[in-house]
């Protein structure tokens, strides 16, 4: 993406005016914008970002370009108070804003996110992973930090982040092209094609168009390695010459974005979009430094398809002189992946030395008996759909009084697949009807919400304005299906072993017969049948609750209220400040072992002031200090067997400040973001389940103790962009761009155990520098990115509960190297 500051600011310009100026598309009124203003909108209106009294920064058309930033790891660098954690993968990260995290996140089976995400007026927040959408077009991204539960709902507990694309423009018919080649140190070639187009059908209708590619280059190896597994000598010896590659973990991204703007009348658009975008990513995004630098050593095939399209409509209108608008979606998204899962067997060898490894305690055998490798290769699939529908109204912005009110219903389903497959693997041992898999997840998630809204503000003088809002918000998630190990069926289900992990109790072993008993008691009885799978491709029903003639799901429903409180004092055009109280939930929902009981919703409460204030012309520092309170937040971990856990800790305290600085005049712009973020708990987390939480009674220790800091967010993370422009004679400009980001510290897990295992996330700092130049409508740019090739970790993890040998890395994107060229027309 190039920086073309003409197209940039031209488009900031005509978002900036659609905005103000809804339901119309655009006016060619330039000369009575500030240039400088953002707007943005947040509280569902279109508002000046220096008038919204919230913690909100945007990141406009003309920064995204600048900064070159194509997709969420490149915004999040910028936006200090977000912090992620997952496998490196796109579409993998688990989003935390200001602290509010507990790390393990990401199950298919567990907690909803407490970051909500949406694409222009329609969430995309789905479980295991945020929508990666490719930036380009794009007219800002809006980060709300905070509960945004009153306007945006369950899955905005902690924040929301918004990508508010271009809209379709009537006034004349323009594009660009932007194409990018780039290398990576200690990696492959990577480079982008891009293209937008608007295009007038007539007075009243416009269609706008974009296109795109990506290859991001590959910088992990899988070097040659071996694995050794009892009993020795004359056990099992792999090795993963097949897989052996350099630069093994290159991404591809293509997709397209079609929106079709329609003025009825001077009241009323609709704007219909689509957008489709698939991802295909190999290898893996973490190393091992137990074998190197930026190396693995893997045995089986690494990939991951995502590919999402969206359809949205939009409209707008007026009922009188309030405004009326109605935002609805349907998302389906598909993912496909393998991985390797050596680690398992590599840890369970080791932990059962004594009793031959896997070969002695786990009888992993073929149909003949013999020994067989024991390492695993994970194929799995996600299949979600999204259902959203949103009617808001809202009353006159000039009024003394204002309101804001709408409903808002959401329906979300996952079909979930994880086949974890050991090769020649005897049927008998397998999961029943699928020879050769040890372990099989099929389940059918639902994930229900339903709400009704209303923000009203009173101006109780010109300078003092009240805000309360209120949601009454209703969930009903469901889960039914299949996990586990098979059963061996010979002798009615009763013959050992039961299979290669010598279970008796998980798996088929838990399911309905048509008794509407378990399967464990009545094994070995004559005639015993199971009860058919309530998912396709599943044995039988494990999980879910007998109803006297079949299996429902298992149901995890509530609801209740939150609610938001703010008084703003603005006593001149240039100064803002801002008190605020506010509330976040998010739902609760089931264990899949029935050992293992539902988890709470956890609740967020946070008490804020804020300043927003233009200091000079151009100058702008805005900024916020809080204290949250998280009730017995969630938290997931894996446990025995690696099998994830999804439990209520105790409460949290988290205090710190955001501040952002941006100064624009003349050819030099500055702006700093930084935050500051203090989050501990404030009681004990116990091995156990405690409601005292002083971890006392059998088989209970303290995990963590109280003060424990909580994981993943860093105390301090600051990022900041210098950039002069050069007049150089007619339309032609030259630039250059310093870009700098920083952030501390932190710890990988809630549990000091765990934590201390896996290791810390050191400090690091990146510098990014740019040097273009501008013509009328061509811009050539050389960046390089990591300068200093920090190798900065985002994240770190384990493969299984047991895999302490191998800590992974997930590392920043190696020193990158490029030329981009963009033209206009």
């Amino acid at each position: 993406m190039r920086i073309a500051t003409r197209r940039a600011s031209f488009a900031a310009l005509l978002t900036t005016t659609a905005l103000i100026a809804s339901p119309a598309f655009a006016q060619s009124a330039a000369d009575e914008v500030d240039p400088n203003e953002i707007v943005v909108t947040a509280q569902k209106r279109a508002e000046s970002l220096q008038n919204v009294p919230i913690s909100i920064q945007a990141i406009g058309t003309a920064k995204l370009e600048q900064l070159n930033i194509s997709n969420f790891s490149g915004y999040a660098q910028q936006l200090p108070s977000v912090t992620f954690q997952g496998t490196g993968t796109p579409g993998v990260n688990v989003i935390y804003m200001r602290g509010v995290a507990s790390g393990g996140d990401g199950n298919h089976s567990g907690s909803l996110p407490s970051v909500g995400v949406y694409l222009d007026e329609q969430p995309v927040t789905t479980i295991g992973g945020n929508l990666d959408v490719h930036v380009y077009d794009i007219a800002r991204i809006e980060s709300l930090s905070g509960p945004q539960g009153t306007l945006y709902g369950a899955s905005s507990q902690a924040g929301t982040i918004r990508i508010i694309t271009n809209k379709p423009d009537t006034t004349g018919f323009y594009g660009g092209a932007d194409a990018e080649v780039n290398t990576v140190a200690h990696g492959d070639v990577g480079g982008k094609f891009e293209f937008f187009a608007n295009a007038p059908l007539s007075e009243n209708a416009a269609l706008r168009v974009v296109g795109f590619y990506k290859r991001d280059a590959g910088f992990i190896d899988n070097v040659p390695g071996t694995r050794a597994f009892l009993p020795q000598p004359g056990g099992i010896v792999i090795n993963n010459a097949a897989f052996v590659k350099e630069d093994y973990n290159p991404t591809e991204t293509y997709g397209g974005r079609a929106a079709l703007g329609i003025e009825l009348d001077d009241n009323w658009t609709v704007t219909p979009a689509v957008m489709y975008q698939n991802t295909k990513s190999k290898g893996m995004y973490a190393f091992d430094p137990s074998v190197g630098d930026l190396e693995v050593q893997h045995f089986f095939p690494e990939y991951r398809d995502d590919k999402f399209v969206q359809a949205a409509l939009t409209i707008e209108g007026k009922i009188g002189n309030w405004d009326l608008t109605y935002a609805g979606a349907y998302l389906d998204r598909k993912t496909f992946s393998s991985s390797d899962y050596t680690d398992y067997a590599e840890a369970y060898d080791a932990l059962y030395a004594d009793y031959g490894g896997n070969a002695g305690y786990f009888y992993f055998s073929d149909s003949l008996g013999n020994t067989i490798n024991p390492s695993q290769n994970v194929i799995g699939s996600d299949h979600f759909k999204k259902v959203s529908q949103e009617l808001r109204i809202a009353s006159p912005s000039e009024n003394r009084l204002r309101l804001v009110a709408g409903l808002f219903w959401q329906r979300q389903s996952n079909e979930i697949y994880q086949d974890y497959k050991v090769a020649n693997l005897d049927p008998a041992l397998s999961v029943n009807g699928s020879p050769g898999t040890l372990w099989l997840t099929k389940q059918d998630r639902v994930d229900r919400d339903y709400a009704a809204f209303g923000e009203l503000s009173y101006d109780l003088t010109d300078k003092l304005t009240a805000t309360a809002g209120v949601r009454a918000f209703k969930y009903d998630n469901t889960l039914i299906g299949f996990f586990g190990f098979g059963r061996n069926p010979a002798d009615n289900y009763s013959a050992t072993p039961y299979n290669p992990a010598g279970s008796s109790r998980t798996g088929v072993a838990g399911c309905f017969t048509t008794t509407g008993s378990r399967l464990r008691p009545l094994a070995g009885t004559a005639g015993v049948t199971l009860f058919p799978a309530a998912v396709d491709g599943s044995p039988c029903t494990n999980l879910g609750v007998w109803n006297g003639s079949g299996v429902d799901p298992v149901q995890a429903k509530g609801d209740g209220f939150t609610w938001r409180g703010n008084l703003t004092y603005k006593p001149n055009s240039d100064l803002m400040v801002y008190a605020t109280a506010s509330k976040g939930f998010r739902p609760g929902g089931i264990n899949r072992r029935a050992d293992v009981p539902a988890y709470d919703p956890d609740f967020l409460y946070n008490y804020e002031l804020g300043w927003k204030a233009t200091l000079a012309p151009g100058l702008r520092l805005n900024g916020a200090v809080y204290q949250q309170n998280w009730k017995k937040f969630q938290f997931s971990f894996l446990g025995a067997n690696s099998f994830t856990e999804i439990h209520n800790g105790p409460d949290a305290r988290i205090r710190g400040i955001d501040v952002d600085m941006a100064y624009n005049r003349g050819p030099l712009s500055l702006q700093v973001a930084a935050a500051y973020t203090d989050a501990k708990m404030t009681k004990n987390l116990c091995e156990r389940d405690d409601p005292t939480y002083t971890c006392t009674g059998p088989d209970n220790a303290i995990s963590s103790p109280a003060g424990t800091r909580l994981p993943i967010t860093p105390k301090f993370k600051i990022s900041g962009t210098a950039r002069y422009t050069a007049e150089l004679g007619g339309t032609t400009k030259a630039y250059g761009q310093l870009n700098a980001a920083h952030q501390g510290s932190a710890p990988s897990e809630v549990r000091a155990g765990p934590a201390a295992t896996i290791g810390e996330l050191p400090a690091f700092s990146t510098v990014n520098l740019a040097f273009g130049v501008d013509w009328e409508k061509l811009n050539i740019e050389l960046f390089a990115s990591n300068v200093f090739d920090e190798r900065g970790q985002i994240s770190r993890f384990l493969q299984c509960g047991q895999c302490g040998q191998r800590p992974y890395v997930v590392p920043i994107q190696p020193r990158t190297i490029g030329l981009r060229v963009g033209y206009d027309f």
